[in-house]
């Protein structure tokens, strides 16, 4: 019954976004800018509570090259870009905005983060020029399913599958699977697979030899 009430709510959400996407789609037949996305999913991230999270699942669903309806965004969170794929499950909290990245199942998103689409958005090798006016790349960036990053992360390089990212870390290189990485620039801490490993954690905590 609820799963029937929950997806009765994201049908409803969907005809209420839907001119929003008609308007999108048309709008991208004379231009292939992302300024009609990015205004809209500004616009939706400003409604808030459950309803909210409901009207951006639905639109995202349709405007994303992948969205399930099953997930959670939070109010002040939105997509800076269309090319972005989000995975079953994914939690994202509030005021976090995501550019061009291709995110896992069961992800969990902090508030506060900033995905950003690469570390070479802008180019700075004029040194008398505008740096707004150098140009730069934009690289679609892949979060590992299972991840949790911590309020505050700011993300610049790709994470790998079942992540801990500490609070307010700095992530500017790839990470390998199941790490834990905290700090700015991040350093990796631990791997999950080795503490498992441990004689420590096999005891419960307690010295092996006792």
């Amino acid at each position: 019954m609820k799963s029937y009430i929950k997806r009765l709510i994201y049908f409803i959400c969907s005809l209420a976004i839907a001119p929003f996407v008609l308007f999108l789609k048309f709008g991208n037949l004379f231009s292939r800018t992302d300024t009609i996305f990015s205004g809209q999913a500004q616009l939706l991230s400003l409604i808030p509570g459950k309803l909210g999270s409901y009207l951006r699942i639905a639109y995202y669903h349709l405007a994303l090259e992948n969205c399930p309806l099953e997930g959670y965004i939070g109010f002040g969170s939105f997509f800076s870009h269309p090319e972005a794929s989000v995975g079953r499950g994914v939690y994202i909290g509030a005021y976090c905005i995501i550019g061009k990245a291709v995110i896992g199942k069961d992800v969990t998103i902090g508030s506060g983060v900033h995905i950003l689409s690469g570390r070479h958005q802008h180019k700075f090798d004029i040194i008398d020029g505008p740096i707004q006016e150098q140009g730069g790349e934009f690289k679609k960036l892949s979060i590992g399913e299972n991840c949790w990053i911590g309020n505050g992360s700011i993300i610049m390089a790709d994470v790998g599958r079942q992540n801990i990212i500490g609070a307010g870390s700095i992530i500017v290189k790839q990470t390998g699977d199941y790490e834990v990485w905290v700090g700015n620039p991040g350093r990796l801490l631990k791997n999950l697979k080795e503490v498992r490993k441990s004689p420590a954690y096999s005891s419960g905590g307690k010295d092996a030899r006792s």
